[in-house]
């Protein structure tokens, strides 16, 4: 069966890079551009892993985060938060709300990848390769 992946972020090139990559690799991929379009879709299409931008319009990644554990109770989906700064207390304040871990921009494709396939199991779409 497929892994869905929702990959939230604001920034157009970021968003169509992510589902990019992880289309080609096989996974099932939904995009949100802000934090209510993303809780919508936790809620409508039940994805297997999360990357979550920390900087966007509405609700921005913490508090999207806080709303995915408290108020959906979805304790084992697993979150990665992005974000460009990547300071010391912006790690710390995305555990503290929920998120497994922090990627920081720009990332590289096969890191990405590398990671999904630690966290999903091997790609779905080539093998396991």
């Amino acid at each position: 069966m497929s892994k869905k992946i929702l990959v939230v972020d604001d920034e157009p090139f970021v968003l169509r890079s992510l589902t990019f990559v992880l289309g080609k690799h096989g996974y099932e991929t939904v995009s949100a551009k802000d934090g209510r379009e993303a809780l919508k879709l936790i809620e409508e299409e039940n994805p297997d892993l999360v990357f979550l931008d920390v900087m966007m319009p509405y609700l921005n990644g913490y508090e999207v985060c806080r709303k995915i554990r408290q108020d959906l109770h979805k304790d084992d989906l697993y979150i990665i938060m992005l974000t460009a700064k990547g300071q010391e207390r912006d790690r710390k304040k995305g555990l503290a709300v929920g998120a497994n871990e922090f990627m920081v921009k720009p990332f590289s494709p096969s890191k990405v990848i590398q990671r999904v396939k630690e966290i999903l199991g091997s790609s779905p779409g080539i093998g396991g390769v």
